[in-house]
């Protein structure tokens, strides 16, 4: 099902209010108190609004089959939760929930027991209460709905900026909240103490089991900057993983389909150099995710890669399709697929190369990226990025227009006619051997 921008911004705030809802719920009944649980001021949870938007957008085709939409809602869900919590806590020094005590719980981010009560309320959501609360939507005079939607947005952004100023102010006192909170009037003006001490009280009573602050690395203390280049699992490791998982897995692909067809093809996402951009996203992911964990049971790693790899396969599947009306690969032909999206077997090959990767070919590329000198890693790391994202852009044109060509729009303006010329249709069909139009 397809729904229109203004009618995903209203799915948006409707189901990050009705999230609020929830949480302030759940806290008073606990805790046996009210308190606002958003991160905000406002009676918004902006994760939930994501999570609704984003499983609407792409698990809309699945309203139909319970399992498979039960299973990727959880999925996602889960996903979303961790990468929040890490994020939140990346920023802003903290961990703002904790299910440390809960059982099948990882890292204290997400827990069997709330990841299968997301998973079950998603689809409650979008199989039944989604389509009534559309039709309401489409009720409201548009002139009058745009009016509410820039008003929310404004409200959405400013209240962000203040909290997220109070939040730093905290951060940078390394202090507890608590301690924050009762010489919070030394450490600001007048006014900006009144604004930022509601929001630190609030805070402290929404969330009482922040932890203190983390130590301040010693780089922050002063101490000589390590001289090793992308020590540790870092920004500059990351983008080299990048490369090197994009590359690894278009070579990857091309040899797998050359060993079952006998034919050697294109397996690349872009048009300059042989990278799949799906690959090298997913090992990424996958170390982002799993690095910590790295030492954990096999079982335990191949799981986790079937499930994760196999809904991240679907999602890149529809938004290739959404964006650029193509479809890049389909699997009909193949048994237990769903959709044509994903497969059984694929999706064990996903937790097959998640184990490979962390156990044997991540260590091996870390030793040899953190032997770079510092100096050529930290240039070289820019020229990826640079031309990674020329050649996205350009790959991501280009489509575009081949997708409008498809559909017989003619050229209207120097870019388009450039287009034309220099990415033909033949040498498209050739880039991308397996694309068809849906459009």
């Amino acid at each position: 099902m397809l729904y229109t921008g203004y009618e995903l911004l209203c799915f948006f705030f409707f189901y990050a209010f009705a999230g609020w809802v929830l949480e302030v719920a759940f806290a008073a009944f606990t805790n046996k108190k009210l308190a606002n649980r958003g991160f905000l001021n406002g009676p918004f949870c902006p994760v939930y609004g994501c999570g609704m938007v984003f499983l609407l957008v792409f698990f809309g085709g699945l309203l139909h089959n319970l399992f498979f939409l039960f299973l990727g809602s959880m999925v996602v869900t889960s996903l979303l939760e961790l990468l929040t919590g890490k994020l939140m806590e990346k920023l802003y020094g903290r961990k703002w929930w904790d299910y440390s005590d809960y059982k099948y719980n990882y890292g204290g981010y997400v827990c069997l027991r709330f990841s299968l009560i997301w998973a079950a309320g998603a689809v409650v959501l979008m199989r039944w209460v989604n389509p009534f609360v559309t039709s309401v939507i489409r009720l409201i005079p548009a002139l009058v709905g745009r009016i509410i939607l820039i008003a929310l947005v404004v409200l959405l952004v400013c209240d962000w900026l203040v909290t997220t100023k109070a939040v730093l102010r905290m951060k940078k006192q390394g202090r507890r909240i608590q301690e924050l909170t009762e010489g919070v009037n030394r450490l600001t003006d007048r006014m900006g103490s009144a604004i930022f001490g509601v929001i630190q009280r609030r805070m402290a009573k929404a969330f009482p089991n922040i932890k203190e602050e983390r130590a301040i690395p010693a780089k922050a203390k002063g101490k000589e900057e390590a001289k090793v280049f992308a020590e540790g699992c870092c920004f500059h490791k990351l983008v080299w993983l990048f490369f090197l998982g994009a590359f690894l897995g278009d070579i990857t692909e091309t040899i797998w389909c050359y060993v079952t067809t006998g034919k050697l093809m294109s397996r690349s996402s872009v048009i300059y150099g042989p990278f799949s951009v799906v690959w090298g996203l997913a090992v990424v992911m996958l170390t982002l995710l799993l690095d910590r964990y790295k030492d954990k049971p096999d079982r335990y790693i191949f799981v986790f890669g079937t499930v994760v790899g196999g809904a991240y396969e679907y999602i890149c599947s529809v938004f290739t399709e959404l964006v650029f009306g193509t479809v890049f690969w389909d699997y009909s032909h193949i048994p237990f697929n769903l959709g044509g999206r994903i497969n059984l077997l694929f999706c064990f090959f996903w937790g097959i190369a998640a184990l490979i990767w962390l156990k044997f070919v991540y260590p091996f590329l870390s030793r040899l990226i953190e032997r770079v000198p510092k100096r050529v890693g930290t240039w070289l790391s820019r020229l990826f990025i640079v031309f990674m994202v020329c050649n996205m852009a350009v790959s991501a044109l280009a489509l575009a227009r081949y997708s409008d060509r498809a559909a017989g729009k003619q050229a209207e303006n120097a870019v388009e006619r450039f287009l034309d010329e220099r990415y033909t249709d033949e040498r498209m069909e050739k880039i991308y051997p397996n694309a068809k139009m849906t459009s």
